[in-house]
């Protein structure tokens, strides 16, 4: 076990401090956040940064240079390579994929890297794929088995491939509204939260 371990306050009063599987490899020059448990055959590469209170489930990969934010959930079989930039509380479903080449080539002389951004609360549902170049936005849902190809506003829900809008979700994750044009002023039923409404 290699890389840099911080110590940050858990729930109670003592730190508490990471947890890494002894069938994972973290590289030296990586960092890895209090509370953050890494599970069977994880890869952390050299240079990644990993939040504190994350779950990285068994065969997840993360690149050198990728950033994690804290409170995130990534499932078994999950590949995060350089240029996928994912915030806070974002969770990330078994098998999903993600890109970082727009014309990828075995050998190529001018490679690349197009950047994809999860903003907070985004979750990313089982065997998705997230085409490089993409944004999704915060608290937004991606249906297991999507293909999304171009960028997802905040709190949307998309599915299908290519992926369509279908409607809307709370913070909370229920759907607030299935539609394919705009949300109009509403309350969550689940958890009371109230919406302006959204552009289409």
């Amino acid at each position: 076990m290699e890389g840099a371990f911080e110590e940050q306050p858990g729930r109670g009063s003592a730190p508490e401090p990471a947890f890494v599987h002894e069938t994972a490899i973290v590289e030296p020059e990586s960092r890895i956040g209090a509370g953050t448990r890494i599970w069977h055959h994880v890869h952390v590469r050299s240079g990644a940064t990993i939040g504190g209170g994350c779950t990285l489930g068994k065969n997840v990969f993360v690149d050198s240079g990728v950033e994690i934010g804290d409170g995130v959930k990534i499932q078994n079989n999950v590949s995060i390579y350089r240029g996928v930039h994912i915030d806070d509380e974002v969770f990330v479903g078994p098998s999903a994929v993600f890109t970082n080449d727009r014309f990828p080539r075995a050998a190529s002389l001018d490679w690349e890297v197009v950047e994809t951004f999860l903003r907070r609360g985004a979750s990313i549902g089982a065997n998705a794929t997230v085409l490089c170049g993409i944004e999704v936005g915060e608290w937004a849902t991606v249906a297991a088995g999507a293909v999304v190809t171009r960028n997802v506003a905040p709190h949307e829900l998309v599915a299908g491939n290519p992926a369509r809008r279908l409607g809307w979700v709370c913070r909370c994750g229920r759907v607030l509204a299935r539609t394919t044009g705009g949300l109009g002023s509403t309350t969550c039923s689940a958890c009371g939260a109230s919406f302006a409404g959204s552009s289409s």
